[in-house]
């Protein structure tokens, strides 16, 4: 389990083999002691999954501090496209980072703190599970508008929550981090 790509700093996709027989597949999603080995120190305090169909776009979302966590995740079913946009104080400021995570080819991002996450399900039933290092605070809970920041979700239907729609513009925001 080692990192394959930095997509933002500090923002790391570990590729993951996948196993398969007769029976199906195996994938192992989270070794601590290889975490360890490479300096990070992840403790998760909650984990949640979502199922989403064709077209959905989820995000972008965090946590304020000092609720803020990092977040791993991964998708065990169905294909996403995984957008990551960097709010931290400094010359990486509202950089953008994208991958395809996949069932066919595994992969885990792991997500500092000040990093908005969202995605897009690529096919029905899409599964995403996060692992967060802090449990979620509703009053805590932010979000930058979908379509504010200027990536192309290469989407001309998407399916969104009232939540996402009413989140905030990029511009606008005032970063915590």
């Amino acid at each position: 389990m080692t990192p394959t790509e930095e997509l933002l700093p500090d923002t790391w996709l570990y590729r993951l083999p996948r196993f398969e027989d007769l029976r199906g597949s195996f994938v192992k999603t989270y070794l601590r002691s290889e975490f360890a080995r490479q300096g990070v120190q992840f403790d998760f305090a909650e984990e949640f999954y979502s199922s989403s169909r064709k077209d959905v776009i989820r995000g972008m979302h965090f946590q304020l501090p000092p609720h803020d966590h990092v977040k791993l995740v991964y998708c065990p079913a169905g294909a996403v496209l995984d957008v990551l946009l960097d709010l931290r104080a400094g010359p990486g400021y509202g950089k953008l980072a994208s991958v395809e995570l996949s069932e066919q080819n595994p992969g885990l991002v792991l997500i500092p703190r000040g990093v908005a996450h969202g995605f897009r399900s690529l096919s029905n039933d899409s599964v995403m599970v996060y692992k967060t290092s802090t449990e979620h605070v509703p009053t805590h809970d932010a979000g930058v508008h979908w379509d504010s920041f200027g990536f192309d979700w290469e989407c001309a239907a998407p399916i969104l929550s009232d939540r996402d729609l009413g989140h905030g513009a990029f511009s606008q925001l005032s970063s915590p981090f």
